[in-house]
């Protein structure tokens, strides 16, 4: 589809300041916001963020992004230079008890979004302001607007939640009931840091008090305490554009899938591309999204985005590189051409290999008549053993291969796999839990992974997906024969070397495995290959146990993936 290039917003506007600018809450709480926006008379449009970031906080972006350094850029949210011309507002608020703001602090909480909802409604009611607010930003920016759009406020008109959580439980927190704890915890101290150590203790020296990451271990089952901590989708309206990144399989990608698919907004559309958590938001590909957007549905200008397809995704064709790699529209989510197919998994060895690349067993068509079993150690060890008090438990990763792995024979064409992904394994452990770290990975003809760009720009896989056993019971009504969902309402402990069914989501993904390369699916008691720093907390109660996977005869596993036939076939 082309972009009317003649009808999107055109620079002809200059930037004036307004910084701690007091935005009165409805308890009487004072907030701080910067407001930038266009100097010349009229009502514009805003843009507003809300977060613990600090709105006074520069970032100076790596030198190969496209948008430059300025004194005005602040991480994950709009640039000021380029939106502020093209006659748009963009309000930064600190949230409360974070920067200038005081308060109690509880980011991501119930109060938050009430403020946010205060803070758009605030900028609505301005003399410079049109009464037209749209939302945009990454990650905590992209958080904050699944959950107050939600509320409905009257003059949000429009949200664009870019690699943002929605189910903060099931999203960020607790992947398969597995708690993420490194990413949360360098998260939280990094923060606190920022506030304490900070120039904000010179102003606000209570900032950031908050048990967030206390909390978060303490409501370990999804029974109440998150309700309002994440997105309901039946409550969403307001015209939404979700943008993921396949790349982000280990935080936000599953958020703004289910978002999408969830929402209740009549105009809703979803985005995948790949790469950095942030270099594709200041692309002159993304801003023209952007742009297009908010000029739509905030100024009223046909600007043709609404013309086309509601999906848009961009083709990974493995380890190329990222320029090469093309968007096209699809017409729905998972596509309606989908061949769905499953492929089983047969063991071939009576036990794990310690080899690097070492692979168990097989991925087949046909599932296998016999059954069989493959055991492996319920932990793995460490430079510092097994379940050390050292933190470098988790940090370092293991010294030596985990689990068990199993593969397809080489792609005999070209080969697309892009939606959902389920993993049906039959297994069984000597303890009371289990847990299963599953990895699908692109091994090419040398026998080496083919690697992708991740979040961090670091080496990582195709997908993953992650299952505590004790949190196997699903939801039916929103368990879907693609997608599992869980309950994560109690515990099924498991009884020693009793097998059990184990539903495992695997985050949805899009890669075209080329003739020749090998689908690999690794099932592992820990973290494997591309986690890091998106680790997670395996079960110290695991400690000397065993694991077992079960494949063919009346116990068959298998992995279910969305194949993808050209256009027209």
């Amino acid at each position: 589809m082309k972009t009317r290039d003649t009808k999107i917003s055109q620079p002809r506007h200059t930037m004036t300041i307004e910084k701690d600018v007091k935005v009165q809450m409805r308890d009487g709480a004072i907030l701080y916001a910067d407001v930038f926006r266009p100097k010349e008379a009229g009502k514009f449009p805003a843009i507003i963020n809300i977060s613990a970031y600090q709105k006074d906080k520069v970032w100076v972006p790596p030198s190969d992004l496209e948008e430059k350094a300025n004194p005005y850029m602040s991480w994950e949210t709009v640039n000021p230079l380029w939106w502020v011309p093209r006659g748009y507002a963009c309000v930064r608020v600190d949230t409360r008890g974070s920067g200038k703001s005081p308060g109690l602090s509880d980011p991501g909480g119930w109060q938050e979004t009430l403020d946010f909802y205060d803070s758009i409604e605030w900028t609505a009611r301005r003399a410079w302001c049109s009464g037209n607010i749209g939302t945009s930003g990454i990650s905590y920016h992209a958080g904050t607007q699944w959950k107050v759009a939600g509320l409905q406020p009257p003059s949000l008109k429009a949200i664009m939640p870019w690699e943002g959580n929605a189910d903060t439980y099931r999203d960020a927190v607790f992947h398969g009931g597995i708690f993420q704890l490194y990413y949360l915890a360098t998260w939280y101290a990094t923060q606190m840091a920022h506030h304490l150590l900070g120039d904000p203790q010179e102003y606000n020296p209570d900032a950031f008090h908050n048990e967030r990451l206390y909390q978060y271990m303490r409501h370990s089952l999804d029974t109440g305490w998150w309700d309002n901590r994440s997105a309901h989708g039946d409550k969403i309206k307001v015209p939404l554009y979700s943008v993921g990144n396949w790349s982000g399989h280990n935080l936000h990608l599953r958020g703004n899938v289910e978002g999408y698919v969830r929402a209740a907004s009549r105009h809703k559309k979803l985005r995948i591309h790949c790469g950095t958590h942030y270099h594709a938001f200041y692309t002159e590909e993304g801003r023209m999204d952007q742009l297009r957007w908010f000029d739509y549905w905030l100024k009223g200008i046909d600007t043709g985005i609404m013309d086309e397809p509601p999906v848009k995704l961009l083709i990974r064709t493995g380890g190329g590189a990222m320029k090469d790699y093309k968007f096209r529209f699809e017409n729905e989510w998972p596509l309606a051409r989908t061949q769905w197919t499953k492929f089983y998994l047969k063991t071939e060895k009576k036990e794990p290999s310690s080899a690097a690349m070492g692979v168990e067993g097989s991925l087949l068509k046909q599932a296998p008549k016999k059954q069989t079993a493959l055991t492996y150690s319920a932990t793995g060890t460490t430079h510092a053993g097994v379940a050390s008090a050292s933190s470098t438990m988790l940090s370092a990763a293991t010294l030596h291969r985990t689990g068990v792995s199993f593969e397809t024979g080489p792609m005999p064409k070209d080969t697309e796999v892009t939606g959902p992904v389920k993993l049906v394994l039959w297994v069984s452990s000597t303890t009371k839990d289990m847990d299963t770290f599953a990895t699908i990975r692109n091994i090419g003809p040398d026998g080496k992974d083919v690697w992708e760009v991740g979040q961090q720009g670091q080496a990582v896989p195709v997908a993953k997906g992650w299952l505590r056993a004790s949190h196997r019971k699903l939801d039916p009504k929103r368990s879907l024969p693609y997608r599992p969902y869980h309950a994560h309402n109690e515990r099924w402990w498991l009884k020693p070397n009793e097998p059990v069914e184990c539903e495992i989501e695997i985050w949805p993904t899009g890669m075209v495995f080329k003739k020749g390369h090998r689908i690999r699916l690794d099932i592992q008691p820990r973290d494997g290959v591309g986690s890091a720093p998106y680790t997670h907390y395996p079960a110290a109660y695991n400690t000397g146990g065993e694991n077992t996977v079960y494949t063919g005869g009346g116990m068959v596993s298998y992995l279910l993936l969305p194949i993808i036939p050209p256009k027209g076939k």
